[in-house]
């Protein structure tokens, strides 16, 4: 057999997206260049790896075990090359992180300089909601996820980033006209998905002030909030890290509120479970030495907004 690492990538991939189109996308490649490198692993076989039946690709039982073991292999592959650079004295290896669609707002800016110092790690960065972010930790799909709510279905080591202060926020449209909690019942609330802890704050807010629900509206991420807000579709509590620039070229207002803003942590989680490499341990202790310089220099901004 004559098949290459960049076949088995390219097959690992199909397998996981069950096309070839997406595999292509996300692998950066033409969907010809896919189709030509999965036909020449599939000469590879006697037996299909795929099958198509009616339109959907699927894999066949032969083509999840190649699949399993492409996996293995590839890691071996990457475990060489990294090895290779640790002989040298470099810190190599690969971080795979999963954060919550808010934390977008302030995972890069922790990884940055530990980026700029340690080149030879790479590292992934994945933004899902919460339920997924979760639950990748559980598969070990992720070596860490940042959450704002701990999870109660993993054992989880954590280390503290920064506050994540959560405010009512609506159009500038209604400034003067909604001042007190009890006002929120004549108006549409903005809800987040079923899961996110954003979601389950605002649930809690309304449910200890007693606001009736009479109209409501539920979006999937943060970003589509936002924009039903700057529309004047409604109202929604949303954290004050994801609003800066809507805050000052938008149409969106903070409405002070009793009872707000609600007050959570910004954790990067990993399992209890979890063996750390060089380059995960490594960046675990450069957060943990930098990440009050880190908060102090970038994010001043929300220090003044809640004052």
């Amino acid at each position: 057999m004559h098949y290459t690492l960049h076949q088995l990538k390219i097959f690992l991939k199909v397998a996981e997206c069950q096309s070839i189109t997406k595999a292509a996308e996300e692998l950066y490649l033409t969907q010809p260049a896919v189709s030509i490198q999965l036909k020449k692993l599939q000469d590879q076989f006697d037996l299909p790896l795929t099958e198509v039946i009616g339109r959907q690709l699927y894999i066949t039982d032969f083509g999840k075990e190649i699949a399993k073991r492409s996996q293995r292999i590839l890691e071996e592959a990457d475990g060489i090359r990294f090895m290779v650079d640790q002989y040298k004295g470099l810190l190599t290896g690969r971080i795979k992180i999963s954060v919550v669609s808010t934390g977008k707002y302030v995972m890069p800016y922790f990884l940055k300089p530990f980026m700029d110092l340690h080149p030879g790690v790479e590292i992934s960065l994945d933004v899902s909601n919460k339920n997924k972010v979760v639950q990748g930790l559980i598969n070990n799909e992720s070596d860490f996820s940042l959450v704002s709510v701990l999870p109660e279905d993993i054992e989880v080591n954590k280390v503290t980033l920064m506050d994540n202060h959560l405010y009512m926020t609506g159009s500038s449209i209604y400034e003067g006209k909604v001042k007190k909690t009890s006002e929120l019942s004549d108006q549409t609330l903005l809800f987040r998905e079923e899961g996110s802890a954003t979601r389950k704050a605002m649930e809690e807010f309304l449910t200890k002030n007693k606001v009736d629900i009479s109209k409501s509206m539920e979006l999937v991420s943060n970003e589509a909030v936002k924009q039903a807000v700057n529309a004047g579709i409604g109202f929604s509590i949303m954290p004050l890290i994801g609003l800066r620039s809507s805050i000052s070229s938008e149409n969106i207002r903070i409405f002070p509120m009793k009872g707000l803003p609600v007050v959570t942590k910004w954790n990067l989680i990993y399992s209890t479970a979890k063996k750390l490499t060089p380059a995960q341990s490594a960046l675990i202790d450069f957060i943990e030495e930098n990440k009050e310089r880190i908060e102090k220099e970038t994010f001043a901004w929300v220090q003044k907004h809640i004052e």
